[in-house]
């Protein structure tokens, strides 16, 4: 029997996705020769899943909180306690204090660097991805998780509780730390290895993003942005690169790259911990909306040097720059997932919309209040070498 001439022909193959739980007891029931009834249907997916407000909220409040962090810990006035010292003491202590805060000056030389090496590790998780160079990932995700958890809950309680810090311990390995230290060193510890335990558990999301929350937090006081000038370099090179890797780089790979990474594919199952999730609650097929670290860290970045551009030059509310570029990080996160709702669900860069959103706004606005230059050049003449740079 031939088909003759005809190509226009009318064929359909229908395809059906189960979730992985639904599979297995599929699976179970036909081997062990049940008999198995399926019921076929097609639900329609919301236009917008509530998960994606939740995990906007998360986005905006770490930039919000991670810039306003010295004012909710009162860290600008830690000194008092060194109020009862002797001159010198204070000096000295003082000094220490600095010194201990190790905060990380960005240049421009380190940012074009810093995404040269993101996009060659990119490459080597596409080429060599495998499950237990995932878990390379996940006890390194851990370790920054437990090193950010500690330092916020820790700098929170003292911001309340300044007679903490008087009752130290001495111990061999680590030296002279306060009881409270220790203790929540011990708690964090203790929550960074049951989620690693059970992280593939459907309420894993939960310790993921708190621990991601916190390590941004302390990520963003850690590394700062000068002035625009860097930030502009850093931002630039972080927007050709999210564009590249995502929409440009499958005429090379014949794939897209990050979409790849963050999926996880050649993974053995698992998937990579650096980005937010939360489960889909509306969407009947289920799955995460996500966001990477990234996407939250270099917009953060510029915002929180909004903040401080503001509280350095007494700049109310509505006359500085901190509350436009928020409004402006959050508009970009909307727009990015109604980028996403319009491509039909494929991924997208989202610093292609938070970048214009958040540096052409401080741009824009330091151009019309006639503040640009200082924008640009500002904090270059008060650099100290103690403060360190990257």
């Amino acid at each position: 029997m031939g088909c003759g001439n005809e190509t226009n022909l009318n064929i359909t193959i229908p395809v059906i996705t189960i979730s992985k739980s639904g599979g297995e007891e599929l699976k179970k029931s036909m081997d062990g020769g049940a008999k198995v009834e399926l019921l076929l249907y097609a639900p329609n997916r919301p236009i917008l899943d509530y998960s994606v407000i939740f995990l906007w909220m998360m986005a905006v409040g770490t930039v919000v909180t991670a810039s306003l962090w010295s004012e909710i810990t009162g860290s600008e006035n830690s000194d008092e306690r060194y109020n009862e010292l002797s001159p010198k003491e204070s000096d000295a202590a003082a000094a220490k204090q600095e010194e201990d805060k190790e905060i990380l000056h960005i240049n421009t030389k380190s940012a074009v660097v810093f995404v040269i090496t993101a996009s060659t590790f990119l490459l080597l998780l596409y080429f060599f991805m495998s499950s237990w160079f995932v878990w390379v990932l996940i006890v390194l995700f851990c370790i920054g998780g437990i090193e950010g958890m500690h330092n916020c809950i820790v700098s929170l309680v003292m911001s309340k509780c300044k007679g903490c810090q008087k009752k130290t311990v001495n111990l061999p390995l680590l030296g002279e730390m306060t009881i409270l230290s220790l203790v929540v060193l011990i708690c964090c510890l203790i929550f960074a290895v049951v989620w690693a335990a059970n992280r593939k558990a459907s309420y894993s999301w939960i310790g993921q993003d708190v621990l991601g929350i916190c390590m941004m937090l302390t990520v963003l006081q850690l590394a700062q942005l000068p002035n625009i000038k860097v930030a502009t370099v850093l931002l630039c090179c972080a927007f050709l690169y999210d564009i590249f890797w995502v929409f440009l780089s499958p005429y090379i790979f014949h794939d897209s790259v990050m979409i790849a990474v963050a999926r996880g594919d050649k993974s053995g199952g698992e998937s990579i911990p650096m980005l937010l999730r939360v489960p889909r609650i509306a969407d009947p097929y289920e799955g995460y909306n996500m966001i990477g670290f990234g996407d939250i860290l270099f917009p953060g970045l510029l915002v929180s040097f909004s903040f401080r551009f503001d509280k350095a030059n007494k700049k109310r509310i509505l006359n500085g720059y901190f509350l436009f570029l928020t409004i402006g990080y959050g508009l970009g996160l909307a727009f990015t997932y109604l980028g996403l709702y319009l491509m039909d669900g494929h991924g997208q860069p989202a610093l292609l919309y938070l970048v214009p959103c958040t540096l052409g706004t401080c741009v824009v606005l330091g151009w019309i209040r006639g503040e640009l230059k200082q924008l640009w050049s500002y904090g270059t003449s008060s650099e100290t070498p103690a403060a360190g740079e990257a």
